[in-house]
């Protein structure tokens, strides 16, 4: 009678993991980033960059991602974000060999708090949104704060916004050369639990925060967990939203599940179960 139990308790389980997976998307996974029908060539030129685009030389990005847009009037921008705690300075060419430039240059090419016309961006969210959302699928896609190229509100992000071991607020984890290791006791159950999706950039052998450390910018609602990937969730296909790394599903239908908060808690670590004293797990 026990072993019969014992089935019941895992095939219960892997009944609510199978609720978190989604076996086939029915949208296209470049979701928003499809612009309107140009694809990839919204943002990519397969010939020169922007030479390529018709753009003039002096902003060509060459063979860096071949980058089409014209990002030059990013360039040497200084941002500052969280109330001005932290201050980033933008590349000032796409050569640079810093993270921030595929990884916020790149982005803030159209997502400056600007329209870019070139990119047919609507100023609409393309998400679709749980009902309790209401009708507000017209806010702004665009990194804006309070006005046009107003970041004070925004997220920590650039050279400067490390991502660190330790402390008051981190993981018990490790850090060699900026990639950071989830490797004591805590932090292993959580990536049991849940995972470890987002990647930081590396800058003078420090982890930090750029777009794309939370943002995968190909895939909008679908995340793929493989045998390679740093997460003890079963192999599959789960939802995401707003192109995230990792699966963060607000619209999910089960009240007690927390996975949109483990999302966050990969980086905010001193607001995880498991360094509270937690047994709690991820729920779907």
């Amino acid at each position: 009678m026990r072993r019969i139990f014992l089935v019941a308790l895992v095939l219960l389980a892997f009944a609510g993991f199978a609720m978190a997976q989604i076996t086939q998307p029915t949208t296209d996974v470049l979701g928003a980033h499809l612009n309107y029908g140009r694809g990839c060539t919204a943002c990519h030129s397969p010939h020169s960059g922007t030479s390529g685009n018709g753009q003039a030389s002096s902003v060509s990005s060459g063979n860096k991602i071949l980058w089409g847009e014209d990002v030059s009037p990013l360039y040497g921008k200084t941002i500052t974000t969280d109330g001005g705690k932290y201050v980033e300075v933008l590349p000032t060419s796409m050569s640079a060999d810093t993270p921030d430039v595929s990884g916020m240059l790149t982005c803030l090419g159209c997502h400056d708090g600007n329209m870019a016309p070139a990119a047919m961006m609507k100023n609409r969210v393309y998400e679709n949104l749980p009902a309790t959302y209401g009708n507000r699928n017209s806010i702004p896609t665009l990194m804006t704060g309070s006005g046009a190229g107003n970041y004070m509100s925004e997220h920590p992000m650039g050279l400067n916004a490390t991502v660190d071991c330790g402390g008051t607020s981190g993981w018990d984890c490790t850090e060699m050369n900026g990639v950071i290791t989830m490797s004591g006791s805590a932090s292993r159950r959580f990536v049991t639990s849940y995972g470890f999706f987002v990647q930081p950039g590396v800058y003078n052998n420090k982890a930090v925060v750029v777009c794309t450390t939370c943002h995968e910018p190909h895939a909008m609602n679908v995340v793929t967990v493989g045998r390679n990937s740093n997460s003890g969730l079963p192999a599959g296909t789960y939802a995401t939203m707003f192109f995230l790394r990792a699966p963060y599903n607000p619209n999910d239908t089960n009240p007690m599940s927390n996975q949109t908060a483990q999302f966050c808690r990969q980086c905010h670590a001193d607001k995880s179960n498991e360094m509270n004293g937690s047994t709690a797990g991820t729920v779907f």
